[in-house]
């Protein structure tokens, strides 16, 4: 048996910058952290020839081109794997939440079925190859963050280059500042889930028409960092967020909803200093900025499930191997 456990991501500035229609044309950057919620993927061996696949549902299937889930099915090809074989997945937060589930879906299931095969791959490689067979080969109209946040893991820039290449560099900061910003981050659940593929696709289409706004959210990333490697007023990391939120708002319908916006203004109202509705947008994980002394004003201003959450140094592990 084989067991992967691959991190899911917040995404603080620059989404959106990650799509081709945008970075093709004008570099993209997005600043991001991996946080300590997880997708766990285990490969076994079956007593049989057929596969059997366990997620929301079970699927068994004599061949892996019967496989009705398009990831799985594109992986076991992409590995050249078949026959024989067991897999099953468990996350710690439900799909459409914002935090990259799917790609760290892609990047877990690789990561264990090279594993499987005896073989290491880099963060590199795997990220990389997450994208082919998201993008490239399932046609996904989804970015490229999610595939490299959750195969590196930490506090990193992530940038997208014309040529499709990605460049990875962590965000050098002191304990105490992670520190810092960790306490000063609340995170709730905003009981909706959504397709980030619709609302990315959209996104695409009306990237012409929102090129100097994308130019603007790609410039918070060195601004951002520049606050966390400085240390010092970390309450501009909260501004910054509100000024991306706005920002955001204004790139595409279905970002947010009267709702989301309604709890926002609440919260804000209640002391946070800004916030950030994770991932595509229409639902999932509101993320707010609150100082310490305000956040159980904030807490009973949003009738919401909160999550308790740290940072994650480290990306995609295997971290069970039995043969």
């Amino acid at each position: 048996m084989i067991i992967s456990r691959t991190p899911f991501r917040v995404s603080f500035v620059g989404g959106g910058s990650d799509l081709p229609a945008f970075y093709t044309l004008h570099p993209g950057a997005v600043l991001s952290t991996t946080v300590d919620k997880y997708m766990f993927i285990t490969v076994n061996r079956r007593f049989d020839d057929s596969i059997r696949i366990s997620y929301r549902k079970t699927e068994i299937v004599d061949r892996v081109e019967d496989i009705e889930h398009p990831i799985v099915r594109a992986a076991l090809e992409y590995t050249e794997l078949g026959k024989g074989l067991e897999i099953t997945s468990m996350a710690d937060l439900p799909a459409g939440s914002g935090m990259g589930s799917s790609s760290s879906f892609t990047v877990g299931l690789l990561h264990a079925l090279w594993a499987w095969k005896g073989r290491h791959m880099s963060a590199e490689e795997l990220a990389r190859q997450a994208c082919e067979i998201e993008i490239e080969i399932l046609g996904e109209p989804i970015g490229r963050q999610d595939q490299y946040a959750a195969a590196y893991g930490g506090l990193n820039t992530i940038r997208f280059n014309r040529d499709h290449s990605v460049f990875t560099d962590p965000v050098i900061v002191s304990q105490e500042t992670l520190d810092a910003l960790e306490d000063h981050l609340l995170m709730f659940f905003t009981g909706q889930t959504r397709s980030a593929s619709k609302i990315l696709a959209r996104q695409s289409r009306e990237t012409a028409d929102k090129t100097e706004v994308l130019k603007r959210m790609s410039a918070q990333v060195d601004r951002l960092a520049e606050i966390l490697i400085e240390g010092r007023e970390l309450n501009r990391f909260g501004s910054l967020l509100h000024d991306a939120w706005e920002l955001k708002a204004g790139l595409t319908g279905g970002i947010s909803n009267p709702e989301v916006d309604r709890l926002y203004r609440e919260a804000r109202q209640a002391g946070a200093l800004g916030g950030k509705l994770l991932g595509a947008g229409g639902g999932g994980f509101l993320l707010m900025y609150v100082e310490p002394q305000r956040q159980q004003d904030v807490r009973r201003a949003l009738p919401l499930r909160e999550l308790d959450f740290g940072f994650e140094p480290q990306g995609s592990k295997i971290i069970y191997v039995h043969r």
